[in-house]
């Protein structure tokens, strides 16, 4: 942990603001211009996961697990915790369908894999990681998985059926997030000329008409999509993004992280904000800090 973070009237911020929920501090590659981060972490000895860029539910066991550019965190019943493996500045983050952790970014000092790493598997909840492709090559800020394989945006929009041989798609515009439904008969990709939508796997693009300016998004099931804006508004489609509403509430701020699924047979919605981590079970029209 960085020293400035024990300076002793920042570690009483941290202490209070923790009580509540999640609070950030700090963020990427560079000190002096990081971005906020959110700590995850409860008193007294809280644990601070850099600025994050996914966050994903288990489903058979209830972990959530949080990439961050300081490495993988893990929130169980018992408490946040840093995951005991490699430091890796996770950026691209997912889960496939048989749980296994897929990611992309940067190695952390002392730790053994490429520069950039490409894409990093882990069968072992982050405990190891391994290169399955494009190691030294790719730094996906946004990664997809579905049963038909993976969609990463690299500056590149790539498409790859095994996650170890890739083609290359058109894009014009910048991506920020892509999302695939668990079958990827469909896939969203938030970009900065707006939602475009693809079921032929990545291939061809359309845009979605009167969609709202996403940043990030993700599918909670074959037809429910979450999204939200650069303020942290919540959009939710249940017809595979072809139309959105808005949730109720307030926006809660720059999001940094989205993540959707079905969890004891509802929809659940984990944003992760610039000051918390928190969590809606009835589409996004209230949202309480995840505990």
């Amino acid at each position: 942990m960085r020293s400035r973070i024990l300076l002793p009237l920042l570690a009483a911020v941290v202490f209070a603001a923790l009580i509540v929920a999640s609070v950030g501090l700090f963020g990427p590659d560079d000190p002096a211009q990081r971005e906020p981060a959110v700590a995850v972490g409860q008193s007294p000895n809280p644990l601070i996961a850099g600025h994050a860029h996914g966050i994903a539910r288990r489903p058979t066991s209830g972990d959530v697990y949080v990439a961050t550019h300081d490495g993988l965190f893990v929130i169980t019943a018992s408490g946040p915790s840093r995951v005991d493996g490699p430091t890796v500045d996770l950026m691209g983050f997912t889960m496939t369908e048989s749980g296994d952790l897929l990611s992309s970014g940067h190695p952390g000092v002392g730790t053994d894999l490429p520069q950039p790493v490409g894409v990093i598997e882990s069968g072992d909840n982050g405990k190891t990681w391994t290169v399955r492709s494009r190691g030294g090559q790719s730094d996906f800020h946004a990664l997809t998985s579905s049963s038909r394989g993976l969609l990463g945006y690299d500056g590149t929009l790539r498409v790859s059926e095994d996650g170890r041989t890739w083609r290359n798609q058109p894009m014009s515009a910048e991506v920020t997030s892509l999302g695939a439904s668990p079958d990827g008969a469909n896939v969203l990709a938030a970009t900065s000329a707006g939602v475009q939508a693809s079921n032929t796997y990545g291939d061809t693009w359309t845009p979605v008409a009167e969609a709202p300016a996403l940043v990030l998004l993700d599918w909670a099931d074959a037809r429910q999509v979450v999204g939200i804006d650069p303020s942290g508004a919540v959009f939710v489609s249940s017809d595979a993004g072809r139309t959105w509403k808005p949730a109720s509430g307030k926006p809660l701020g720059p999001p940094q992280a989205l993540g959707a699924s079905i969890v004891d047979g509802r929809m659940e919605i984990l944003v992760v904000t610039p000051t918390a981590i928190v969590r809606s079970v009835d589409s996004g029209s209230t949202f309480a800090p995840l505990r």
